[in-house]
């Protein structure tokens, strides 16, 4: 156990990616496009572009949690076309069919690469980035440390984010009674400096949407609101019932996040319309 623990922090522990794609979107009845893309350091990353059905009212960057790929967090996002937003998703290096193997911190030059595109498609239109679990929390610590993050996005959506690697990491060998004694080891051994917690509060003014679940049993719902406590306005808080990502199965989850893009785009509208000098 002690051998186990003391080389935790290896991404093979971090990260569980799967090579193999379960659901594709035309099984879903998507439109969708292959997009491969390369990385500052050669690598090719492999994504899905969800065009919107209908008039266009917004871009969105889904970053998926740490298990898997795209084939399976697509349920996620799926619903979000025939509302008018097209979905970039793309797969770290490792998953799915991007290349390479999943690591800190070479992974945020994937989600680098994959914002960079989405900017060149998402025409005048707002741009809004959505995380669930780790894909929230590296979400967050991407906008808060990247400029032309900052610079172009309209709204960011955290799901289930943890506050940092050493506290979720501590959190889950707490919670086993095998790996309890070993918590403070297990929890050194992830203690990664690349925590939303030391960051969010970088964010403003950009608008910011929490979702996490009381249920939650993987990121305890502590972990959302600490993040929330911490950001500064303008922030929204909503708490959710289910598993870990269930989120968006339901529909009055969806109502939220389409509220908040709608009042963002309101207010985009209203700012773009008013003339220079009005008061």
């Amino acid at each position: 156990m002690l051998t186990l623990l003391s080389c935790c922090g290896c991404s093979g522990l971090l990260f569980y990616p799967s090579e193999q794609h379960v659901l594709k979107p035309v099984s879903l009845g998507l439109h969708y496009r292959d997009v491969y893309l390369k990385t500052r350091d050669e690598l090719t990353i492999h994504g899905w572009f969800l065009p919107a059905l209908g008039e266009l009212k917004g871009s969105v960057y889904f970053l998926h949690g740490n298990a898997q790929n795209i084939s399976t967090h697509i349920l996620n996002v799926k619903w979000l076309p025939e509302h008018g937003y097209q979905v970039l998703l793309i797969d770290y290096r490792g998953f799915g069919n991007s290349e390479g193997k999943p690591n800190l911190p070479d992974i945020f030059l994937d989600i680098e690469t994959g914002f960079d595109w989405l900017i060149e498609k998402s025409e005048s239109r707002p741009l809004f980035l959505l995380g669930q679990s780790l894909g929230a929390s590296l979400g967050i610590y991407f906008a808060a440390r990247t400029p032309s993050a900052r610079q172009y996005l309209a709204g960011i959506i955290s799901d289930a984010a943890f506050t940092g690697y050493f506290q979720i990491a501590r959190d889950v060998a707490a919670n086993h009674w095998l790996t309890w004694p070993f918590q403070y080891l297990f929890a050194w051994s992830l203690n990664y400096s690349y925590n939303p917690i030391e960051v969010v509060e970088n964010l403003a003014p950009i608008p910011l949407l929490f979702f996490h679940s009381v249920d939650d049993k993987l990121i305890p719902y502590n972990h959302g609101r600490r993040l929330y406590r911490t950001a500064k306005p303008p922030k929204r808080f909503h708490p959710t019932q289910g598993g870990h990502i269930q989120t968006f199965g339901f529909r009055q989850n969806q109502e939220v996040l389409l509220d908040f893009f709608a009042t963002i785009s309101a207010k985009n509208h209203l700012i773009n319309a008013t003339p220079r000098g009005s008061k």
